[in-house]
């Protein structure tokens, strides 16, 4: 049980996919939700639709609510929607789930017009327009496995090729394993599979070797400011190369280990310069292969298997940014 905060009560404006859909034992915004309420702070929920502008001031129409985890249904608005100006707001978090499409990106464009005097908002809307969460981990060349992106086919088989005849291949919007294939140089089925995730060449992807480790599983690493907070293997079924929760694969304990410290070393300088306070790394073995930066997930399932209260330490974190801006 997390202890009560002596913190000034705030107003939390949550911009997230709609309430009825969370999986209470899963979802990380939740459990951010029942912490800030935990505290006494006053929650609100609204989605993409729920801002708009009129000249340089972004309104947002956001609903008051209360959260359970026991209850059914697991909350409770406390008004018909109320109207507020985004600086009404001491903190917004932008945690609406992929994919980051048009409508995400104009709503990180009218969040950017939010006065940063008055309303901290994770993750800053200008670090999400920046951060495809897989071209993003090009930043970082010696953290990465052998990378390639690109449109066109032969220069995908080339690099199977110098891989060693395995690699994986994955569409730059995907999320949730969505569209990852492991390619063999020997598997017939190449060709079609090539042409299936480039979209017979009209669609941008990256291919990555093979990393044998996955086998075991892809760590999710949690980071708050820089610094890992926690993680946790996703193991792939016997029958699947993807480990993701949402395909089947199973959450595992597993340490912070120095490798992953090193990663969030070279991470950090350009996470601070971008505002993504909050991001999970993917890993497998000792290379980072993506940076989830939207939605980032894994703090429930990474507090049943170590005990501890991750979402705590995000609320202090926002908390902390909060009373910054109000000295």
């Amino acid at each position: 049980m997390p202890k009560q905060s002596k913190a000034v009560a705030r107003k939390f404006a949550f911009i997230m996919d709609p309430l009825e859909r969370v999986l209470v034992d899963k979802d990380t915004t939740f459990v951010f939700m029942l912490e800030a309420q935990f505290r006494g702070h006053e929650i609100f929920f609204l989605g993409l639709r729920d801002l708009y502008a009129r000249g340089q001031q972004v309104i947002a129409r956001v609903r008051q609510c209360e959260l359970t985890r026991r209850g059914n249904p697991h909350y409770k608005f406390l008004d018909d929607g109320v109207e507020f100006p985004l600086e009404h707001f001491d903190a917004i978090f932008m945690r609406k789930d992929p994919p980051a499409d048009a409508a995400y990106l104009y709503a990180t464009m009218l969040l950017s017009l939010a006065d940063e005097q008055k309303t901290f908002v994770l993750n800053h809307p200008a670090g999400l327009r920046e951060a495809n969460e897989k071209l993003y981990s090009l930043n970082f060349p010696d953290a990465i496995p052998p990378t390639l992106v690109t449109y066109e086919i032969p220069r995908l088989k080339a690099f199977l090729d110098e891989q060693g005849g395995e690699m994986i291949v994955k569409p730059l919007d995907g999320h949730g394993g969505e569209g990852v294939f492991l390619a063999t140089a020997k598997d017939r089925n190449l060709g079609a599979i090539l042409e299936a995730v480039t979209q017979y060449e009209s669609r941008l992807i990256m291919a990555q070797r093979y990393l044998p480790e996955a086998r075991k599983g892809d760590k999710r690493l949690i980071v708050l400011n820089g610094e890992p907070l926690g993680c946790m293997l996703r193991v792939p079924r016997d029958d699947e190369n993807r480990g993701n929760i949402h395909v089947g694969g199973n959450c595992v304990k597993a340490p912070v280990t120095a490798r992953d410290r090193e990663i969030c070393k070279m991470l950090k300088p350009r996470l601070e310069r971008d505002g993504l306070y909050f991001v999970g790394l993917d890993i497998i073995g000792d290379y980072l292969t993506e940076v989830n930066v939207t939605s980032p997930t894994g703090v429930q399932e990474i507090d049943r298997l170590d005990g501890v209260n991750l979402e705590g330490k995000v609320i202090d974190f926002v908390e902390s940014r909060v009373a910054a801006l109000k000295r």
